[in-house]
């Protein structure tokens, strides 16, 4: 995808960091683009580092019924001291992946309510005008429309290889590189 002024914006796409990518908070990332313009910048959340926790454990006095069974991923490096709600639903006709974001509580127990996907996100990943642009330039990100398997998969770590298989044979062969490749 071109990353000139006048490209199209990313958001509704997946963002998967390149195998090489070593930094911590994106190493093996996939991240849901969920909004972005080349005047603001890129706003989204890593859909496959989960938290190991559910939504009561972060907010154990409030009723939250089912809410409170969803389960938190962290979302990205910025403000990790915020719990956001998103609700993803796989849109079968367009073969798209709706998301909603910054939802209230009682937003998310609605979602909950028509069958739609909830997730916890503490965190999220975002980028400045232009920063995402440079990232993508440097081949930082594998750019991807978003794939259901993202809401299929059993094991989120499972997540970044799964995406690359669905994309052919050369993504295949880097889905399947050793994370420490010097060890070979």
């Amino acid at each position: 995808m071109p990353t000139t002024p006048d490209a199209p914006p990313l958001t509704g796409n997946l963002l998967l960091a390149v195998p090489s990518m070593q930094d911590p908070n994106f190493k093996r990332t996939v991240i849901f683009v969920a909004a972005h313009n080349h005047e603001d910048g890129a706003f989204g959340y890593v859909l496959n580092r989960p938290l190991d926790q559910r939504v009561a454990d972060l907010l154990p006095d409030q009723d939250l019924g089912a809410l409170g069974q969803v389960p938190v991923y962290i979302g990205g490096p910025v403000a990790t001291d915020k719990l956001a709600f998103a609700s993803l639903q796989w849109n079968r006709k367009k073969s798209t992946l709706r998301c909603q974001t910054h939802l209230s509580v009682a937003d998310a127990i609605h979602e909950l309510s028509m069958g739609h996907e909830v997730r916890g996100f503490v965190g999220y990943s975002g980028w400045s005008s232009g920063q995402i642009e440079g990232e993508i330039e440097r081949k930082s990100w594998i750019i991807s429309p978003a794939k259901k398997v993202i809401l299929d998969v059993e094991q989120p770590a499972a997540m970044w290889g799964a995406v690359l298989d669905e994309m052919g044979p050369i993504y295949q062969l880097m889905a399947n590189t050793p994370e420490r490749v010097e060890l070979n």
